[in-house]
């Protein structure tokens, strides 16, 4: 059985809408749903369209949250989608928002790790490995990410590495030469970088050895290992130190050397 549209009226909430049937109060409905069904006074509705109307500006409802969600910062889809199952969306929701938002041009995975690579690559000083792990945990497939990448090529790339290991130079410049080498190296593929980068810009951005510190850090930590292996003698004694200082980043030569002049 159908009922008559006897009065739209606007609510206090803008672009919403309250819609009466025979003189009561039905449903309320979006804007965008009263301009869709071509609501207004005097056309009927069967209870089908009723619930057609309905379900539509739930999903209306649930559009204007993601456009709330998406008007800080972009989205990928598996962020949009997470966002929905927490404010406890349901299922058949889903997919009619995010077509939605794909047809407003509103969620979009490949431009989206396109402006991500860009700010990262301009911002900060992570390589292409970790930029690649953040955009798959943020949903967005391979070759989109494949494509984005490309922006960041390997003359930029080595740009940002450069000064990354600057920094890193700077930091572990009380370690031994090996061993600040090795960790700078190391740092270098923990933020993205492939390992050949490092022996691409160590040259250029390794500060001098400073021979004079090594040799008195070489000296500390060679007594500190003459009274932590006191105990042994000869040979053995010899061998703990040199693989004790080896352990810490120092050189073999140097070792041999101040072993030569310490405990011949």
């Amino acid at each position: 059985m159908s009922k008559k549209i006897t009065k739209i009226e606007a609510q206090k909430r803008k672009g919403r809408y309250n819609v009466y049937l025979d003189g009561k109060f039905a449903f309320p409905v979006a804007e965008s749903v009263l301009i869709k069904f071509r609501l207004m006074k005097g056309v009927e509705l069967d209870a089908d369209q009723i619930a057609a109307i309905t379900t539509d500006d739930q999903i209306a409802k649930v559009y204007g949250r993601m456009l709330d969600y998406l008007s800080h910062q972009l989205r990928t889809e598996k962020e949009v989608v997470q966002k929905m199952h927490e404010l406890r969306t349901p299922e058949e929701y889903v997919e009619p928002v995010l077509k939605k938002l794909r047809g407003e041009r509103l969620l979009d995975d490949h431009n989206y790790a396109e402006s991500y690579v860009r700010t990262v690559m301009q911002t900060e000083l992570k390589g292409p490995g970790v930029i690649r792990q953040k955009l798959r945990m943020k949903g967005v497939g391979e070759l989109d990410i494949d494509d984005a990448l490309q922006q960041f090529t390997e003359e930029r790339q080595i740009e940002n590495a450069k000064k990354l290991a600057e920094k890193l130079f700077k930091r572990y410049r009380s370690q031994p030469t090996r061993r600040r080498e090795e960790k700078v190296q190391q740092n270098l593929i923990t933020n993205g970088y492939h390992a050949d980068i490092f022996n691409i810009v160590k040259d250029e951005v390794e500060p001098t050895e400073d021979l004079e510190q090594q040799n008195d850090l070489l000296n500390q930590q060679a007594e500190k290992m003459l009274r932590k292996y006191q105990r042994y003698q000869g040979y053995e004694r010899q061998m703990k130190i040199k693989q004790a200082l080896y352990r810490k980043g120092f050189y073999l030569d140097n070792i041999d050397d101040w072993v030569t002049e310490h405990l011949n």
